[in-house]
């Protein structure tokens, strides 16, 4: 496309000259005011001076911005690059580790059951896979309510412990035990499962005693008084019960007694049974 200067070179020619006379005019003219002149910006760049803080103190660093590329980093975050300070005082330094005092611990405090070992972090998988099977549900029935209550929480402190190696084993990227572990847990939630099934089989056979008993006139669930009173009739049959047993004991003493008579004297021979003289006469001979 043709420009205005290809067109009218005349009046190109006399453009490009009104706008450099404006140029030389601007240059050479005084500014108006102290102000104008302050701030008008003649460079194509800022050159402001740096803000960081000279450092004065012995051995402070050179902060110095040496960038020639300053003022260029706003629309990247770049920022400044060292952090500033309010203060020519010399930031204190971390104590070494050797040189701290020694911290007291308590030898009985509670933490210190979340670990098999105080000395090392983990136990070996050798030490994991050392372990018995977990309690069947038959052998819980047996046991009391204190002592399933016991039993229970030795199982929530073994399912910690195991649940603290496995973090220690996975922040320190061991590679080891994982599986021996997971067999030890899996053991631990049998027992722990056991557990609850042994409850629920109390709990029903209590709901089914209850009702049992708000139909029974022995039971009284008020909770006032006597919780129970036995009827007539079975203190009757206790003592019914009680004399049948001492009359089987009396008979037993006395067969007893019987048997060591015989044992201790000769034998004695009932008449009835011995032949008359009559009859070892008649009878023939061979």
């Amino acid at each position: 496309m043709a420009t205005s200067g290809a067109i009218r070179p005349s009046m190109g020619s006399a453009v490009r000259a009104a706008q450099l006379s404006g140029l030389l005019t601007a240059v050479a003219r005084p500014p108006a005011s102290p102000f104008l002149a302050s701030t008008t910006q003649t460079a194509g760049l800022s050159t402001t001076t740096s803000l960081l803080k000279r450092h004065t103190y012995a051995g402070a660093r050179d902060n110095r911005d040496h960038s020639k590329k300053r003022g260029e980093s706003a629309l990247r975050r770049t920022g400044t690059r060292w952090r500033l300070s309010m203060s020519d005082e010399p930031l204190p330094r971390p104590v070494p580790k050797e040189k701290l005092p020694p911290v007291e611990t308590d030898p009985d405090h509670g933490l210190w059951d979340f670990f098999y070992d105080r000395e090392t972090v983990v136990n070996t998988p050798q030490e994991d896979a050392k372990h018995g099977r977990g309690w069947s549900v038959e052998e819980l029935r047996h046991k009391s309510w204190d002592d399933l209550h016991r039993l229970w929480w030795v199982c929530v402190k073994e399912r910690n412990r195991i649940s603290t190696a496995n973090y220690e084993r996975r922040k320190s990227r061991l590679g080891f035990g994982d599986a021996e572990a997971k067999g030890r847990d899996r053991e631990v939630r049998v027992t722990m499962r056991g557990i609850k099934h042994v409850l629920t089989e109390r709990f029903y056979a209590w709901e089914d005693a209850k009702k049992l008993a708000e139909t029974d006139p022995e039971v009284d669930l008020s909770g006032e008084g006597v919780a129970y009173t036995p009827m007539e009739y079975l203190e009757e049959e206790e003592v019914l019960l009680e004399e049948q047993t001492e009359a089987a004991e009396a008979q037993l003493e006395g067969h007893e007694t019987q048997q060591e008579g015989k044992a201790s004297g000769p034998a004695a021979v009932d008449p009835s049974t011995l032949p008359s003289e009559q009859t070892s006469r008649e009878a023939p001979r061979i």
